[in-house]
C-alpha cells in the first residue's frame, strides 16, 4: 500500500457496501439461487488482471464477499497499490459458491474502478516524483463514492484535498464574485473559520495574488495561469511570506505537469485522475467448484 494512503474506516464503509449489494441483488440472485436450492458446495475462484494496472481496493471486495458469508477467505495476491501485469493472478478466493457468484459483480466494479484511478494518478505523479510538488485532488468525485475514490487517488501516490465544504475554507470565483472581491470575502468569512483551518484563495491575476497576500491568506491558488504569469506569481508570494502554500489548478495534464510543477509550487491539484481514469478491466474465473 501506498505509505499516504488510509483505507476509511469500516464503520464508514460498511453501510455503503450493504447498499451496494442490496442494490445489485434486489429480491434474490435468481440464477445463483435456482443453481443452489439444496445448499451450495465450497468454490474457489481466481481474480485475475486483464490488462496491466495499478491495483486498489482488494481489501474492499474482500469485505464484500464477507458481507454475504464471513466465512469466506479472500487471499490477496498483490498488495495495495502495487503494478500487476496482464495475465496475473491478484487474488484467490475460496467459499461458498453461492456467495462468490453472488457478490462477484459488486466486488469487481469496486476494484476495477479504484484500480484505475490509482492507475492514471501513479501517471501523473511519477511525471514530477523527483521534484518537491505534491499532486492533489479534488472533489470532482461520483456522488456516493468520494471516499473510496479519494483513497484510489492516495494508493495511486497522491494527496487528498478537502473531503468536503466542512473541512477546508476554500473561496472560489463566485464566493469573490458574491463578495464583491478578494479582500471582502476574507474579511467576512475569517471570522466564522474554526481552529485549526486555514483559508485558501483561488486567485487568476497578479492584482489577484496581491490582493489575497494583503488579506493574509493562508494559501493561495493560481487558476488557469499560463506559466510565465504563474512564475511571476510564485516569486511574489514566496518574497512576501515564503510560508504561504502555493496551489496551481485548472487543465492540468500528463504533458503539462511537469512544466506546472517546476514553477515552484507546492501543490498542483488536477480532478483528472478520477474524471478521465477508465476502469481497470479484471476478471473472475472459478477454478474449483465443488
Amino acid at each position: 500500500m501506498n505509505i499516504g494512503a488510509v483505507l476509511p474506516s469500516w464503520i464508514v464503509l460498511q453501510p455503503l457496501l450493504q447498499s451496494w449489494l442490496v442494490e445489485d441483488i434486489g429480491r434474490g440472485d435468481r440464477a445463483t439461487n435456482s443453481l443452489f436450492l439444496k445448499g451450495a458446495p465450497l468454490g474457489r475462484a481466481e481474480w485475475i488482471a486483464k490488462e496491466a494496472g495499478v491495483i486498489a481496493g482488494l481489501p474492499i471486495a474482500a469485505r464484500v464477499f464477507s458481507l454475504l458469508n464471513g466465512q469466506i477467505s479472500f487471499d490477496a495476491k498483490v498488495a495495495e497499490g502495487e503494478n500487476a501485469e496482464q495475465g496475473q493472478v491478484i487474488a484467490l478466493i475460496e467459499g461458498s459458491l453461492d456467495a462468490l457468484l453472488t457478490s462477484e459483480r459488486v466486488a469487481l466494479n469496486l476494484a476495477m474502478r479504484l484500480s484505475g484511478i490509482a492507475t492514471l494518478t501513479r501517471k501523473y505523479v511519477e511525471q514530477i516524483a523527483d521534484l518537491p510538488t505534491q499532486l492533489v485532488d479534488t472533489r470532482k468525485t461520483t456522488p456516493g463514492l468520494r471516499l473510496l475514490e479519494k483513497y484510489a487517488t492516495q494508493v495511486g501516490g497522491a494527496v487528498n484535498h478537502r473531503m468536503g465544504l466542512d473541512d477546508g475554507v476554500m473561496i472560489k470565483d463566485n464566493h469573490i464574485a458574491a463578495a464583491g472581491g478578494i479582500g471582502a470575502a476574507i474579511e467576512r468569512i475569517r471570522p466564522f473559520v474554526p481552529y485549526p483551518l486555514m483559508i485558501e484563495v483561488e486567485t487568476e491575476s497578479l492584482e489577484q495574488v496581491r490582493e489575497a497576500l494583503q488579506h493574509r491568506a493562508d494559501i493561495i491558488m493560481l487558476d488557469n495561469m499560463p506559466l510565465e504569469r504563474m512564475q511571476q506569481a510564485v516569486s511574489l508570494i514566496r518574497q512576501a511570506n515564503d510560508r504561504i502554500k502555493i496551489e496551481a489548478s485548472g487543465n492540468i495534464t500528463l504533458e503539462t505537469i511537469r512544466s506546472v510543477a517546476e514553477t515552484g509550487v507546492d501543490y498542483i491539484s488536477s480532478s483528472a485522475p478520477v474524471t478521465r481514469s477508465t476502469w481497470l478491466d479484471l476478471s473472475m474465473r472459478l477454478v474449483n467448484a465443488g
